[in-house]
């Protein structure tokens, strides 16, 4: 019997030391993979906002951490991105010291337009390295200059529908390749006015003291454009020569409720390649003061100068006539679809060079239904005759062909043939256009603005 137990008690300690072993040997696997080198990152890869060129993006960090290291870690970055420790000194290159969590910065520098990509490669000859990819988009250097902010537009005792105000923008226009203005409106605290109505911005030309409309937009119906993310955009290159240094400003909109509208505007000078370096400008005709100062259509237009003698002088290499134009009105007879003038009525009007119908301006519809500003709260989706509720309104360019150096012709503004029978049932009996067209000079050498006479 005490034999017997000796062995029971031999093999139970044999297998408990087994056991042990086995143990041991799992523990050891454990410790191994624990001690061997490694390098980690939090991510994998950056996408920066678009950045101008030279200019460099808000920066990205990422955490980069090692263990079991003997050794420094190298971290390099490609072109058109750079490396930070402290978010104040940026370059190629950086070293971290092993085995210590480190917050590493980044950010996109662009020198060259369009996308750009990358990686960062983190090193040690001790473990395989880390790339984590990059990219950005390198975009056109501009300046930005804030005009009219939260200015509020309204109707009645103590308000006013216009505002006029100078401004100091971009003085220096030797590279300014554009000039866009973009229009922000929104709700005063009671809410915004509930009509679609005619609304622009002028500039007043220092040679002639003449206000000169630069854009027109129309109002949405009761609410802002903030869907759109800068506002109404409108190039406005054409007014460079007047868009310079210390500039005088109109904005108005035809607003008949004292809620009105709390407008700001602002312009980007975009820097480049200008098309020329020189530009001038000249008012040939303006009906423009409101809805209703238009040219009265259908009736007599004799009270309307809409023929012009134009001058132009040596060197212009390239000419353009901008014209902005929108119908008002619900005159009679109808068209066959129903639609009055000169709102809805869709027309096409002539500008006659030398008496021959040269340029062509369609008054059809631009697709309001579209629209992004919407949905609106009021008959918005409708097409209008060349215009849209909350929307800019289209700019007519007219590019001469010829060269017209050292010439003079005849100018002439033509509306389709139509007769207002007088009969409207509405208190809109009468039709109007609301137009103003410039010519656009352009020169690599020095010009003189075009002489327009009567």
């Amino acid at each position: 019997m005490r034999k017997l137990k000796l062995i029971f008690t031999i093999i139970m300690l044999s297998l408990f030391f087994t056991d042990c072993s086995k143990g041991d040997s799992n523990d050891t696997i454990i410790n191994t993979n624990l001690d061997k080198p490694s390098i980690s990152s939090n991510k994998s890869s950056l996408t920066f906002e678009d950045t101008m060129l030279t200019r460099s993006s808000l920066a990205n960090s990422i955490s980069i951490s090692s263990k079991n290291l003997n050794s420094s870690i190298n971290v390099s970055i490609s072109d058109n991105f750079e490396l930070s420790l402290d978010n104040i000194t940026f370059q190629k290159s950086i070293i971290l010291e092993p085995n210590k969590l480190k917050n590493v910065y980044v950010r996109f520098s662009p020198t060259e337009l369009g996308n750009s990509t990358g990686n960062i490669k983190i090193e040690n000859s001790q473990t395989s390295s880390i790339n984590i990819n990059l990219s950005g988009s390198g975009v056109k250097l501009r300046f930005n200059y804030k005009t009219f902010k939260k200015q509020h537009l309204a109707f009645g005792s103590g308000k006013s529908q216009s505002s006029i105000q100078k401004f100091d923008l971009h003085n220096d226009l030797k590279n300014v390749e554009s000039i866009k203005m973009y229009i922000q409106l929104e709700c005063p605290s009671g809410g915004c006015n509930a009509w679609d109505v005619y609304s622009n911005i002028m500039v007043k030309d220092p040679d002639s003291s003449e206000w000169f409309e630069i854009g027109r937009y129309i109002t949405p119906y009761g609410i802002d454009n903030k869907k759109l993310e800068r506002g109404f955009e409108i190039d406005v290159t054409d007014f460079k020569s007047q868009l310079k240094g210390n500039v005088e400003l109109k904005s108005f909109i035809e607003v008949w409720g004292s809620d009105g509208w709390n407008l700001s505007v602002d312009f980007d000078y975009i820097i480049g390649d200008p098309d020329f370096t020189n530009y001038k400008v000249s008012r040939i005709i303006q009906y423009n003061g409101n809805s209703l100062q238009g040219v009265v259509y259908g009736e007599d237009e004799s009270e309307f100068d809409l023929s012009k003698t134009i001058e132009i002088g040596e060197d212009v290499q390239n000419a353009h006539i901008r014209t902005i134009i929108t119908g008002w009105g619900h005159a009679t007879p109808n068209d066959d679809n129903g639609r009055p003038c000169a709102e809805w009525c869709y027309r096409t009007h002539n500008i006659k060079i030398n008496n021959i119908n040269t340029f062509q301006h369609y008054m059809g519809p631009i697709g309001c239904g579209s629209n992004p500003v919407s949905p609106q709260n009021g008959n918005w989706e409708p097409d209008r005759a060349g215009w849209c509720p909350g929307m800019e309104v289209p700019i007519r360019l007219d590019k001469f062909t010829n060269d017209i150096s050292n010439s003079s012709f005849n100018f002439e503004y033509d509306f389709e043939n139509w007769v207002n029978d007088l009969k409207s049932n509405s208190s809109n009996i009468h039709a109007y256009y609301a137009v103003s067209s410039f010519i656009v000079l352009k020169s690599n050498n020095e010009i003189n603005a075009a002489l327009v006479n009567d």
